[in-house]
């Protein structure tokens, strides 16, 4: 059954060595952080909440009229630093579903955050993600290009995960003519589950790999994930946020 009550959760923090204060990076007069929390709020699906990790980031999206929480700066990930912050102001436990966005994708569409949530309909599944088919035969072999090990049925956009790669998974077939999946670090997590989640070691899988949703799959956990059409672009250099710049300039 569907989560009634999901919340989207942004982390952010601004301790980043190939783009010094990200959040805070100008585009077209406002912070990076705030252009994601529109973006969440504009898919419409429940409270937005920036879990930040510096007292700049929530001054920042407090100006524009958001909310955000203080957290820890030490978290290991953006999984915990949302858990901290959905403890906080959740402790009741009223949200079933959130959902993480990252706070470096200030151009993804409304409509991929509600794709990442409607996994979640099905009842056996624990968390939920994005993959869109790669296009460009460079980032087949890119290792910074993370691969979802997904079989789609016919006709169809959600089916469970079955491994996540920096390399080309599945073997890609003869003329690398079938297709494959470019994973996009968008996450619906059932409550329960990303409190499990954030309670697990880090597991040897995930280690080799550093991809921290293997630890769910080898722990048992289900990850379904939905194909959706375009590929929301991630803020990680001066060059991607010229591009972002570039692509949310008003028309």
């Amino acid at each position: 059954m569907l989560p009634k009550k999901p919340i989207v959760m942004i982390p952010a923090r601004m301790a980043s060595t190939r783009l010094p204060d990200k959040p805070l990076a100008d585009i077209h007069g406002e912070p990076m952080i705030v252009h994601c929390w529109r973006r969440a709020v504009e898919a419409d699906l429940g409270p937005v909440i920036v879990a930040c990790a510096e007292q700049e980031i929530l001054q920042a999206v407090e100006a524009a009229g958001g909310r955000a929480v203080l957290t820890r700066p030490d978290h290991p990930s953006g999984s915990d630093r949302i858990f901290e912050a959905l403890e906080s102001v959740d402790p009741d436990g009223r949200h079933d579903a959130a959902i993480n966005l990252q706070g470096d994708l200030p151009t993804i569409e409304p409509q991929a955050i509600r794709a990442v949530f409607a996994p979640l309909s099905d009842s056996g599944v624990d968390i939920a993600t994005l993959a869109v088919e790669i296009s460009e035969a460079r980032e087949r072999g890119d290792p910074n290009v993370v691969k979802a090990a997904v079989a789609f049925p016919p006709g169809g956009d959600v089916a469970r995960a079955l491994y996540f790669s920096r390399s080309p998974v599945p073997w890609p077939g003869p003329e690398d003519s079938e297709p494959l999946y470019h994973h996009i670090g968008l996450y619906a997590y059932r409550r329960a589950a990303l409190e499990r989640f954030v309670k697990l070691p880090a597991s040897p899988l995930e280690k080799r790999e550093r991809l921290e949703q293997l630890r769910a799959l080898e722990a048992g956990m289900r990850i379904d994930v939905a194909r959706v059409d375009t590929l929301p672009l991630g803020v990680d250099t001066p060059a991607d946020l010229t591009r972002a710049r570039d692509l949310l300039a008003p028309q």
